[in-house]
């Protein structure tokens, strides 16, 4: 349950804070000190500081533009980068460089690798992901959006939506119903879609928060090339299920490192506002407090499952539930805390409405209602808590599966 750091990793640990201290203002408190065209201005500056590091994508090969780092190299760089507060990449570089750079690696041609991955990397080409249908969320395998041949273009016809950064994008990889008559999760094609043209049309969803880092995407007739398939023609199931090794690990470093570390911001307000010692708060403390510290355990446990080699299956389930519940029960803490003066917005509001805010972050009225109220949305997107008991249920405990609903025949019965 410790992963195991040679003295050549730590070695390399230090080149990661050799190259921080070099690239960072010697004054850097972390990107959560910045707002505004501040943040925009530097998250676009240090985009540019990664890719001619080859830091972007650190564990693709050096052909392909990365840094050829191991798996615990990689690790490292993500704690260093998490513990300085900087970003790993841009706004949309999960779906652009995790997501998609790495499944054309693993399943395009030599032509697709050979086309999307310098763009993909320069950022000319930016990505969004195109998985969620209003029919087809939790049970992906009903997907709908009809891609139908015409010629030499897939045209499509349908919609998709929770679209995270869509409004960003100017591509979109979507996973479209290819065969019809096909069993639900044989007719699925994983398509590459140019958004700039006239069938694709974005709208922003208004979120709880105030913004609208979601998004409805519709496709009206939107025309695809048809060798613009990766994995081939009906194989996109097995190309959406992909699971990406890498992403796991650095999950199971970082996420611990920023719950830590917004739990220390909320004992400074608790003491700020001279709450720290009255008992219910304190209780509540307590329980926040060894939550992450079990978090960081769990963390630790996958991380050295994931450096031995193992990628874990249905038992990532777990630390899915045990942060998206815990997150909305700190940030109501925090609501608690504030008292009336979580009744309105003041000061920086978080950037994102994934996870806790960023390093550095003051403890400022809007940092936390925007959390507070992002924090719901955690036990939904990536698959439900609901979902995430099942699996724990059914595939790790061995449970009875939940009862499907009765046809219409047998209610009638």
């Amino acid at each position: 349950m410790q992963p195991t750091y040679t003295a050549e990793a730590e070695a390399y640990r230090e080149k990661v804070q050799a190259f921080l201290a070099e690239k960072l203002p010697s004054d850097w408190k972390g990107i959560g000190a910045l707002e505004g065209e501040a943040l925009e201005s530097f998250v676009a500056e240090w985009r540019t500081v990664l890719y001619e590091a080859n830091y972007l994508a650190p564990g693709w090969p050096q052909e392909f533009g990365g840094a050829g780092l191991s798996a615990l190299e990689q690790v490292i760089l993500a704690e260093e980068f998490t513990k300085a507060g900087v970003p790993t990449g841009g706004p949309n570089d999960a779906f652009s460089i995790q997501m998609l750079g790495n499944t054309i690696l693993m399943w395009g041609t030599d032509e697709q690798k050979a086309h999307y991955i310098p763009r993909i990397l320069s950022g000319e080409d930016v990505w969004c992901q195109g998985y969620s249908e209003p029919d087809a969320g939790s049970d992906l395998g009903n997907v709908g959006l009809k891609a139908e041949l015409d010629g030499d273009e897939w045209v499509l016809n349908g919609q998709k939506i929770w679209t995270s950064a869509g409004h960003l994008a100017d591509h979109i990889f979507t996973l479209a119903r290819t065969d019809p008559d096909s069993p639900k999760h044989k007719g699925i094609s994983f398509l590459l879609v140019p958004m700039d043209q006239p069938g694709i049309e974005v709208r922003p969803i208004k979120m709880i928060s105030g913004d609208s880092e979601f998004n409805e995407v519709f496709y009206t007739d939107a025309r695809v090339p048809k060798e613009n398939v990766i994995g081939g023609v009906n194989n996109g199931w097995g190309v959406a299920m992909s699971l990406l090794g890498y992403e796991r690990g650095e999950a199971a470093a970082t996420g611990p490192i920023r719950f830590q570390a917004e739990y220390a911001r909320l004992e400074a307000m608790a003491k700020e506002r001279g709450l720290a010692d009255d008992p219910v708060i304190r209780q509540r403390l307590a329980k926040a407090y060894s939550t992450t510290r079990i978090m960081g355990f769990l963390g630790k446990r996958v991380l050295t499952q994931f450096l031995a080699g193992h990628h874990p299956g249905p038992d990532a389930a777990i630390g899915k539930l045990q942060w998206s519940e815990y997150h909305k029960v700190v940030t109501e803490l925090a609501m608690d805390i504030m008292g009336a003066d979580a009744l309105f917005w003041d000061g920086r509001k978080p950037p994102s409405s994934f996870g806790a805010d960023d390093a550095g972050a003051a403890n400022s009225q809007s940092s936390w209602i925007g959390t507070f109220l992002n924090a719901r949305a955690g036990t939904i997107y990536a698959g439900s808590s609901q979902i995430q008991r099942n699996i724990i249920g059914e595939m790790i405990l061995g449970l009875p599966k939940e009862p499907k609903p009765a046809s219409p025949t047998q209610e009638g019965a």
